[in-house]
């Protein structure tokens, strides 16, 4: 609902969103897909939205191809494919979209419709984390503990479970706590001087490039 105490009225909307969506607006098809995802307005038709989101998709919308490849990857309105999925995850990864490069990742460290590789799961978590994106943060902190796909490194673990922490992850919280024991003192008061002076948009504090 609106700021006002008007609850926003969705069925309405959605007779707008389709009218546009007809036409062939990119951003309808995308918003109208969402409506019905999400049963906003109209009832919840998972391939309906998967329709929608298709045609706003193949226009090279960022956001209907991030939710068309969630849909391929939980078989919601169309069959479940991970490789159907790890195709357009990718399209909207390479536009810059961070949930879509934090899904590829995911999609590389467990070897879902891909090979597992994970110098590629890190190098997408890494850009999803560079926008701030709190479960990139903490999965590529974990990349770091261990050493998969990046040098080991308890310093950079720290930060980046720091940094996801700091936004609520509490997954991070609890590798935070763990990931502490593995560094000095001094090494633990420069993690955090580190994290605390990041700002999203400015490269990650981590060290070895």
């Amino acid at each position: 609902s609106s700021g006002r105490g008007v609850p926003q009225d969705y069925a309405e909307s959605a007779k707008w969103f389709k009218r546009a969506a007809d036409q062939g607006f990119a951003e309808a098809q995308y918003e109208l897909g969402v409506m019905y995802d999400q049963g906003l307005g109209i009832p919840q038709n998972y391939s309906e939205a998967a329709r929608w989101y298709r045609l706003a998709a193949d226009q090279g919308h960022a956001g209907a191809q991030n939710n068309l490849g969630l849909m391929y990857d939980q078989g919601e309105g169309v069959p479940q494919d991970y490789a159907e999925a790890v195709k357009w995850y990718r399209l909207a990864a390479e536009q810059g979209y961070s949930s879509a490069q934090y899904k590829l990742a995911l999609m590389y460290d467990q070897g879902l419709g891909v090979p597992q590789n994970y110098s590629e799961a890190a190098r997408w978590y890494q850009l999803a984390a560079d926008q701030g994106h709190a479960g990139a943060q903490n999965n590529l902190g974990t990349m770091y503990g261990k050493g998969e796909g990046v040098p080991q490194n308890f310093t950079n673990a720290y930060i980046l479970f720091n940094l996801a922490a700091a936004q609520g992850n509490e997954n991070a919280r609890k590798n935070r706590e763990i990931s502490a024991e593995d560094l000095t003192p001094d090494q633990l008061a420069e993690a955090q001087r580190l994290s605390s002076e990041w700002e999203v948009g400015e490269p990650l504090p981590l060290q070895g490039g």
